[in-house]
């Protein structure tokens, strides 16, 4: 099988399992709140499009994420180019990057996630082949989100590595606008939030995958081979941490940043592979097969997370309960012919039914308790309660 036939199999398969996982998740909050909450993005301009083409449903909330991501895998495959002496290399490290946990969820959540990582690559692809007129991309990204404005700032620690002064104000200039017309969350109450950072860029990126990227960035510039990717990885890695004694993060605007890194990672392990005799290469393969094997396992975890509620007893307290529960609770609604209601202090639930055709009315009273009456709502998954919310009907004077 060729490299480039195998690459766009892996793509399929990928696309086929999401497909059909996207169909299994409710809409979480922040997806809901994008969606009506907040002021009209690109993001939620293209999934809006995609609702109107493709009609109100699950496959056509999440159809822009899924092909985001995909793309954003064929022009990696692209970007690694430079840096993989066979074109196998590069498809591992495209495997690599979908069963990364954190590729998975912003091709299932919504959120800004996989158009941040769709507008990172793209501007390398394009760096690549037609050098400093890529930069002919910058102003457009900048006014699709605020966090390309960690782009900029990679552009200008590079330029300033390479001496082009000139070239450092004008992404300074830019990060500058960006942040004023776009706004970056700076609120809150100071807290040091330094190890739930790190502990969110081990969930996103797997913790063999997390530590050795950051073990790749620290030797490229202890040893001077920092490039492009190495400062634009970097300085969002630095930036985040440093602004996490301060205050929490949003990690999906600076997890797609050290993506950019991925390629180096692949270079380092291959050469320091290549580069041993045959019997001092057994830790380097089990390296692989420890963060294949994770890789695996955090994907699975991902694909098959209701069966996980046959194992807990608070599921309430299950990182994946933030993507259940809605639209089960809009369909038994809709059974007993209630097409709204209003969620008292559930301004969550109250947002996301809304997506499933249970508008806000006075009508219909639903509460996250159990009633004494039969008017309840159990929501099960594999037979298993998750759920409960009591239904009152408030008759109409």
């Amino acid at each position: 099988m060729t490299p480039r036939l195998a690459l766009f199999l892996l793509l399929g398969i990928d696309a086929a399992i999401l497909l059909f996982e996207a169909s299994s998740l409710s809409l979480t909050f922040h997806g809901a709140r994008l969606l009506y909450d907040y002021e009209p993005s690109v993001m939620t301009r293209i999934i809006q499009a995609s609702i109107a083409l493709f009609g109100q449903n699950d496959v056509a909330l999440r159809l822009p994420m899924i092909v985001m991501n995909l793309i954003s895998a064929l022009l990696l495959y692209n970007v690694a180019k430079p840096y993989g002496r066979h074109a196998r290399e590069r498809v591992w490290l495209v495997a690599v990057f979908l069963l990364l946990p954190g590729v998975i969820s912003s091709s299932l959540l919504v959120d800004e996630a996989a158009l941040v990582t769709l507008g990172l690559f793209l501007y390398l692809f394009l760096e690549q082949r037609f050098g400093r007129r890529a930069d002919l991309l910058l102003p457009l990204l900048a006014l699709m989100d605020v966090a390309f404005a960690l782009l900029f700032m990679g552009l200008a620690v590079q330029a300033y590595r390479e001496q082009r002064y000139r070239y450092v104000g004008a992404y300074l200039l830019l990060t500058v606008v960006t942040v004023w017309v776009l706004g970056f969350n700076t609120g809150g109450l100071p807290q040091n939030q330094f190890l739930d950072m790190m502990g969110l860029y081990a969930a996103v990126f797997s913790p063999v995958v997390f530590v050795y990227l950051v073990y790749v960035l620290y030797r490229r510039y202890v040893t001077g081979q920092a490039d492009l990717l190495c400062s634009i990885a970097a300085t969002a890695l630095v930036l985040s941490l440093l602004l996490s004694f301060r205050q929490r993060i949003e990690i999906e605007q600076f997890a797609p940043f050290l993506m950019a890194a991925l390629p180096l990672g692949m270079q380092t392990f291959y050469h320091s592979y290549r580069v041993r005799l045959r019997p001092f290469r057994k830790r380097y393969r089990l390296l692989f097969t420890l963060a294949t094997a994770l890789l695996v396992i955090n994907a699975g975890a991902v694909f098959f997370n209701k069966a996980a509620y046959l194992f807990l007893d608070e599921p309430s307290r299950y990182f994946a309960y933030r993507a259940h529960v809605a639209k089960e609770l809009a369909d038994a609604l809709k059974a007993r012919d209630i097409t709204c209601a209003t969620f008292p202090h559930n301004r969550s639930m109250q947002l996301r039914v809304r997506f499933y055709g249970v508008e806000e009315c006075e009508g219909t009273v639903v509460r996250s308790e159990r009633l004494a009456d039969p008017q309840n709502v159990t929501i099960r998954y594999y037979n298993v309660p998750v759920a409960v919310f009591g239904v009152t009907n408030i008759p109409k004077n």
